[in-house]
């Protein structure tokens, strides 16, 4: 058994270069919930050190909030936003020599396109004008792995290692109770019930049927790395390897 293991990085957490030692993929903020030139660079360069799958992070224009408040812009003002991060990033994968290779939405952008089918259009259009060949990274059965498969790209389905899930496969909003999973051992239980069983369960008590190609690690907070560690021990026990391909 396979699975990819991404954290979204270049965010200004500080733990970006131990967390490349081990992940398989790397989401990097493009400048519109945080991130700027320089640390999409420097983060461009510790990925391709490290030998991690470079993808883009575009997010709404949220820099108050981390790109988590909810927002309605029209559909064409989205596609351009997601071309232009996407876009810049891309340049500067390349003139590091490396080839970018995904996208995940952050945030609420993420979020708001598994339900809403004109934004998880918007964003598919967005990135398959950029580069017909990127993979569309979001949730299972979401509205945006919809689009972009509708649009000929290829897609990634993504488990999320400590969030929690309501019964439609949603994640649970974080002003909700249950949102969070601040325990390790109960994170690890889920992650591995996704990839192994292909179901979760949710804050009401019910199954859910997922299917695991990705499981993001995030990787803000000092306790990252130790969690990343954990999870990764878990893999091993159960003889899962890590890969992006």
């Amino acid at each position: 058994m396979k699975i990819d293991l991404n954290a979204d990085l270049g965010e200004g957490c500080g733990n970006d270069e131990a967390l490349l030692q081990l992940v398989t993929s790397a989401n990097i903020a493009c400048g519109f919930h945080a991130g700027d030139a320089q640390t999409m660079l420097q983060s461009v360069r510790l990925a391709l050190a490290a030998g991690v799958a470079i993808g883009a992070h575009p997010a709404f224009p949220d820099r108050e909030n981390f790109g988590r408040t909810a927002m309605r812009l029209p559909a064409e003002t989205v596609y351009a936003q997601v071309v232009y991060q996407v876009g810049a990033l891309k340049a500067i994968t390349e003139g590091e020599g490396g080839k970018l290779t995904h996208v995940k939405p952050h945030g609420m952008l993420y979020n708001q396109s598994a339900v809403e089918a004109e934004l998880a259009e918007a964003i598919a259009r967005a990135v398959k004008a950029v580069d017909a060949s990127l993979i569309l990274v979001g949730l299972p059965n979401s509205q945006a792995l919809l689009a972009a498969r509708r649009l000929g790209l290829a897609t990634r389905q993504e488990v999320f290692a400590d969030r929690g899930y309501q019964r439609d496969g949603t994640l649970v909003p974080r002003s909700q109770p249950g949102a969070l999973i601040e325990n390790d051992e109960q994170a690890i239980a889920q992650t591995l019930s996704m990839v192994q069983q292909g179901r979760v369960k949710s804050v009401e008590g019910e199954w859910v049927a997922v299917q695991a190609e990705s499981v993001c690690l995030h990787g803000d907070g000092a306790h990252a790395l130790h969690f990343a560690r954990q999870l990764r021990a878990a893999f091993s026990r159960q003889h899962i390897t890590l890969t992006s391909a």
